[in-house]
Parts: C-alpha cells; sequence; structure tokens
C-alpha cells in the first residue's frame, strides 16, 4: 500500500477544470435552485463577479463582509467535497420542507446540516444562521491556520497547466512528500507503541511481530491518508477532482480499517485460542474459528456499507430491499436456519467434546469437528460422516465418551456337573482376579451365581472398569478373559454351551465315562492359592 501512495495522489489530483460558458443569469432568488446557482455561477473563473454571488446570502452586514463570506462558504463546499447537483435542487418557489414543515431547503442534510435556504420576503437566501456559521464552518473545513495558507499560496503561481495552477501542483508535490516522511517515520513510532498493547505479561513474543508491524504500516497509511484529506481543501482544487480526491481517499480509509480490524482480530483471536487451549472442554477450540469468521463477516458487512455509502446508495432502502427479498430466501432456506440454530445449541448445551465417542442413529464414532452448519463424525473405518446440526440438536445421542468407567457385563456358563465345591472356589477366585487387576473397581463390581440355564450354570461377571478410551477397554478386557479361562483350566471346570450330551455310566467292558472332578477342599484350595500368587505376578 505505501509503495503506491504518490501514484495514488498524483493521479486523483490531476483531473481538469471544466469551464463555464460565460452567460447572464437571472438573479431573482425565486427558489432554491436559482439561489445556489447565482452564487456558484458568479465565483466561477469565467464569470467572476462576487458581488452577484453575494445576494444569494441573508443581507445582513456590509457588502466587503457579504462577498467574503460567499467566497468562503463556497471554498466551504469545495473543500468538504460537497458537489451540488442543480437537478436534484427544487425549483418550486413555495417549496416547504416535509419534516420541518418551513420554507428552507438543505443541500447537504448528512454532511453539513447547518448550511441550508430560507425563504424571507419572497426570495431564497441563505439563511441568516447559516451566513453567522460561515467563519466557524470555514475554519473547521480549513484547521490549523490552513485558512491563512489559503490566501498566500494562490500567489505563488497562477499559471495553468491542465486545468490547475502551478501552486496547487506545488501543494500536491509538498504533500505527497509530506505524506511519505510521515509515513516512514510514524510507522516506526507506531511499531513498539502496537506492540506494547498486544503483548502479554507472561510472553512479550506471543503476538508474532509480523502481524504488529503489518498493523502499524497500516495504521500509519490511514492517518496520513486522513492528514491529507484535512489539509487538501487549502489547493482548491477543482470541484470534480476534489470531489473524486476525497471519496478515493475514504473509499481507501475504508479498505484500510477493515485490514486493521482484521489485524487486531487476529491479535485477539490469539488470546482467545491460548485460553481456550487452558481449559478443559476441546470444544472451545471449535468456537474460536466460528467466532473468528462471524466477527470477520460483521467487519466486512460493515465496509461494504460504508463504500455503499460513499458511493451515494441509499443503504437503508437497499437494506429494506434485501429485508423483503431475505423473507422469501428464509423461506427457501429453512435447513440453513435450522443448522445454524443447531449449532448455536450444540456450543451452549455440549452435549458431547472435540473426541468424543458418540452413538447416535444407529452410527458410532468420534467427534472430529463441529462447525456452522454440520458436525463431522469419523466411523470406526475412518470414514467421515457430516451429520446437519439442526439433526444432532434435536436427536438423541449417546456420549461414551463422558463414561467414568467403562462396564464388563458377561455371563459365565458352567456344565451341571460341577461340584458345588468347586463351584464356589471358582467363584471366589473370579472375585480375587477383580481385586488384584489394577483397572477393576471391586466396589462396584458384582460377581454371583445368578442363575440355572437350560445348558448351563450361569455366573454373572459384572465389572466397571477404569479405563479412558477403547483400546486400553479392549487391553482390559482381553487380560480378565484370558484369567477367567486360565482359572478355568486351573480348577478344572468346565464352560458349557448350548449342547445335547448323552452319557453312557455303564458300558460293558469299559469303565463309566461320566467326568470326574478333584471334590478334596484342600487339594482345591492350594491350586486356587498357586493360580492367584501367578496372576499377582501378572498383573503387577
Amino acid at each position: 500500500m505505501p509503495k503506491y501512495l504518490p501514484i495514488f495522489l498524483f493521479l486523483i489530483f490531476s483531473l481538469p477544470l471544466m469551464g463555464q460558458d460565460n452567460k447572464n443569469v437571472d438573479t431573482s432568488l425565486e427558489n432554491p435552485n436559482n439561489s445556489m446557482y447565482v452564487h456558484l455561477y458568479y465565483l466561477q473563473t469565467d464569470s467572476y463577479k462576487p458581488s452577484l454571488a453575494a445576494k444569494a446570502l441573508f443581507p445582513e452586514g456590509d457588502s466587503t463582509t457579504l462577498i467574503k463570506k460567499s467566497i468562503q462558504l463556497k471554498q466551504i463546499l469545495d473543500g468538504a467535497g460537497l458537489f451540488v447537483h442543480f437537478n436534484k435542487i427544487p425549483t418550486n418557489p413555495d417549496y416547504i420542507d416535509t419534516l420541518t414543515k418551513r420554507a428552507i431547503f438543505t443541500p447537504f442534510p448528512e454532511e453539513m446540516p447547518e448550511i441550508y435556504l430560507e425563504k424571507t420576503n419572497g426570495r431564497w437566501y441563505y439563511s441568516k444562521e447559516t451566513v453567522s456559521n460561515i467563519p466557524r464552518l470555514h475554519k473547521k473545513v480549513f484547521p490549523f491556520g490552513a485558512d491563512l495558507l489559503l490566501n498566500s499560496l494562490p500567489k505563488m503561481g497562477q499559471t495553468k497547466i491542465l486545468g490547475m495552477a502551478l501552486w496547487q501542483y506545488l501543494g500536491l508535490l509538498i504533500l505527497m512528500s509530506l505524506g511519505l516522511l510521515s509515513h516512514l517515520l510514524l510507522s516506526r513510532i507506531l511499531n513498539p507503541i502496537i506492540r506494547r498493547m498486544s503483548r502479554s505479561k507472561s510472553d512479550s513474543t506471543f503476538i508474532r511481530p509480523k502481524l504488529i508491524s503489518r498493523i502499524a504500516r497500516l495504521a500509519s497509511v490511514l492517518i496520513i491518508l486522513r492528514l491529507i484529506k484535512l489539509f487538501l481543501p487549502v489547493l482548491l482544487l477543482p470541484v470534480t477532482a476534489g470531489i473524486f480526491a476525497i471519496n478515493v481517499i475514504k473509499i481507501f480509509s475504508t479498505i484500510l480499517i477493515v485490514l486493521i480490524a482484521f489485524g487486531v482480530l487476529d491479535i485477539f483471536i490469539a488470546y482467545i485460542r491460548r485460553f481456550t487451549q487452558s481449559t478443559k472442554s476441546k470444544m472451545d477450540e471449535q468456537l474460536v474459528p466460528i467466532i473468528k469468521r462471524s466477527v470477520q463477516a460483521v467487519i466486512v458487512i460493515g465496509g461494504i456499507a460504508q463504500l455503499l455509502q460513499i458511493f451515494d446508495i441509499n443503504v437503508t432502502a437497499l437494506i429494506a430491499g434485501l429485508s423483503i427479498g431475505g423473507l422469501a430466501l428464509a423461506l427457501a432456506a429453512q435447513d440453513t436456519v435450522k443448522n445454524l440454530i443447531g449449532s448455536a445449541m450444540i456450543f451452549v448445551d455440549q452435549p458431547f467434546q472435540i473426541g468424543d465417542f458418540v452413538e447416535y442413529g444407529g452410527m458410532t464414532g468420534t467427534i472430529l469437528e463441529v462447525g456452522f452448519r454440520s458436525t463431522r463424525i469419523q466411523e470406526a473405518d475412518s470414514s467421515i460422516i457430516s451429520i446437519p446440526n439442526g439433526a444432532i440438536a434435536n436427536a438423541a445421542i449417546t456420549n461414551k465418551g463422558v463414561r467414568i468407567f467403562r462396564l464388563f457385563n458377561i455371563n459365565i456358563g458352567l456344565t451341571y456337573d460341577t461340584p458345588v465345591t468347586l463351584l464356589k472356589i471358582y467363584i471366589e477366585g473370579l472375585k480375587k482376579i477383580i481385586e488384584i487387576h489394577p483397572k477393576a473397581r471391586t466396589s462396584d463390581s458384582f460377581i454371583y451365581l445368578n442363575s440355572l440355564g437350560d445348558s448351563s450354570i450361569n455366573i454373572m461377571f459384572r465389572v466397571p472398569l477404569e479405563v479412558t478410551d477403547y483400546g486400553s477397554e479392549l487391553q482390559v478386557k482381553e487380560e480378565l478373559l484370558f484369567s477367567i479361562i486360565e482359572l478355568a483350566n486351573e480348577m478344572g471346570v468346565r464352560f458349557a454351551f448350548p449342547s445335547t450330551t448323552l452319557y453312557m455310566e455303564e458300558f460293558p467292558g469299559r469303565d463309566s465315562m461320566a467326568p470326574t472332578y478333584e471334590t478334596n477342599h484342600e487339594t482345591l484350595k492350594r491350586r486356587f492359592d498357586a493360580f492367584v500368587e501367578s496372576k499377582k505376578t501378572t498383573f503387577n
């Protein structure tokens, strides 16, 4: 941006002055249009008659004062970049302002409401109040003694080139030179100031130096443009060129403000992101990009609205038109609106966090990202599912990621011919396994003889596992299942399964085929103790 500043300044100030035809003009002041035309026409270079131009001012004071004020009034309009569109000025002698219900006309109600015409004794004059405010308005448009330069600069050279006097070119050259020098100096002054304002007490290098430098340069250019706009009226540029220059400065200033706002937003987001990293909720990190995009959208909309005003586009009427069209658009985009509301509800209620394992509508997976419109879930096979936030906000979701423990719940079925003594020892062994395993919660465990099934004696084995993820859960379950099988092998019990077994207890010439079990309590106790000791070594 800074390197293009000289070219930009030269182009906007190099438009020629349009000439006027010398002709007699009616000075009856019978309507607002005629009064303003008389004032401006007789102050043009080729029709310069300030005594006639002064007739448009309220006749109070001597003629010399009125002539001076009429010239100052034109300088105010030119310096402020206020172009008079005569086709928009009423020609009705009996014009009445609709707001005040008075015979007044304000040509620039938003930019300069202090200047207005009023009908007095059948003629339209710049009002008495306007005439009295001209010196104050002149100092406002030409501040810091610029009005003194206004009287001295034109004497330095009146030769015109491309519609502009030599002193005006000299003034442009001085403005550009001072602007460039001021930018080089100001950017170096602003850099440490912005760095000090944005740095963290705990980490002075937290914000990127390039970001600080970029904001400082943009702010410097913005300040220089504002200063140029402040002193631009002194050059008395041709009306068209002056208005064009002021509008270009406004456009560039608006763009610079948007870019500076983006830079400040980046600093703000950096602090928010660091704060979210210290919180337990992973959803906070997902909220950061949404906040950033939302604020950026607001900044861009504000910038566009300002640009539309610069181009004299009625923003209020445009918004009203968009509101009517927006109603039809909203009806056609109900699902999109529903999803946006759903995303807001997800961030408010926080039914899950990033990384949680959830079940939804027959699907299971890990939450990857929560966006404006949808939530992305990764399934076990690494495929990604995008679910509209509106559907998630209204659905039942099982969040397995917030479980305090994982439940291991199975039934262990033993054959019906298992002796009671052996059955009791085996159940005691199962309880001992849970007691010595570091990931099993003994207090909430349930290991009991539970039921007599069709083909088995069933033992309830319900144990909470203190694990945090699915992989650890599978590992602990595997360890417990191996221990259950190893204990059964060690104690000599058999697992039952749905089947029909025919035992021939007595068969001629053969021993009995019925299974035999060790029922000696001491022997079983020794086997049990040996197994428990081996498991203590394994688990620890």
